[in-house]
């Protein structure tokens, strides 16, 4: 009974990573403990989980603006990146056109936009979710444009053998297509827009109540206070896990009974 539990590819897949992560922090603290490494060089796990826990409220009102600012820019991201690429792949001619500024916008680190974006946008928060989302939709437009031209070339033909119209091309033949490229764009769009909202705050530097966590990472830096800044790590690292896991889920329980990507 236990050795086919434990051969199930889901059970594979959750409880091998949890053990190796179990271990590691187990030799972490046990040598670190031993070794007696100061806690301002680098912290014991036991260290992270007194920080988290006396540091809870600052923690986690600071967890939920970095949240609101990554959740507001990943939508954002989505809705523009899926509309432009609708409208990219009717006309070659735009697609053409507008890709190459795409592009730019994406090789261009945020570090140096998002200076400027702050100082034109005068509200903070608004200014963060738009850096946040020029981080996070080009891989939303690439995806799922490259999914709505990816059709098979036999059933667009006879969808234009029975005098289909581009909108009925589009949602029943390019929409079902393109939507294990989508939901691949929002796998890796979720993680960008986090990583866009914590370099925005970095850049802006905003406090108070407005301040997230990377706020409190700037913070505890310049106190020496690492248990507090690998706490914020920490937070950083399991919300962008549990995104990941969100977008998978999701693309599991639209794609599983049809697609292969989902099947096991």
């Amino acid at each position: 009974m236990i050795k086919p539990f434990l051969q199930h590819p889901t059970v594979q897949r959750i409880a091998a990573p949890l053990g190796l992560g179990l271990i590691f922090l187990l030799f972490w603290q046990l040598s670190f403990q031993q070794l007696e490494v100061p806690v301002y060089v680098v912290p014991k796990p036991s260290d992270i989980v007194m920080a988290l826990i006396n540091q809870s409220s600052v923690l986690f009102g600071s967890l939920w603006v970095t949240l609101k600012i990554t959740l507001l820019a990943f939508v954002c991201a989505v809705m523009i990146g899926t509309l432009i690429a609708f409208v990219f792949v009717q006309s070659r001619v735009l697609a053409a056109c507008f890709m190459p500024y795409a592009i730019l916008f994406q090789v261009t680190p945020i570090v140096a936009i998002a200076p400027l974006v702050i100082i034109w946008i005068q509200n903070t928060t608004l200014a963060l979710v738009v850096c946040a989302m020029l981080v996070a939709v080009f891989p939303i437009l690439t995806n799922t444009t490259l999914g709505l031209r990816s059709v098979n070339k036999g059933l667009l033909n006879l969808f234009q053998i029975n005098k289909a119209s581009r909108w009925q091309i589009l949602m029943r033949l390019r929409v079902p297509n393109a939507l294990p490229y989508f939901f691949g764009g929002l796998r890796i769009s979720c993680g960008l827009a986090l990583i866009g909202a914590v370099v925005s705050e970095f850049v802006a530097g905003a406090g108070g109540t407005s301040a997230g966590l990377a706020y409190q990472i700037l913070q505890a830096g310049f106190q020496l206070d690492l248990p507090l800044m690998f706490a914020a790590l920490f937070l950083i690292t399991c919300t962008g896990l549990g995104l990941f896991v969100l977008m998978s889920l999701l693309s599991q329980f639209f794609l599983s009974k049809w697609h292969e990507s989902e099947q096991v």
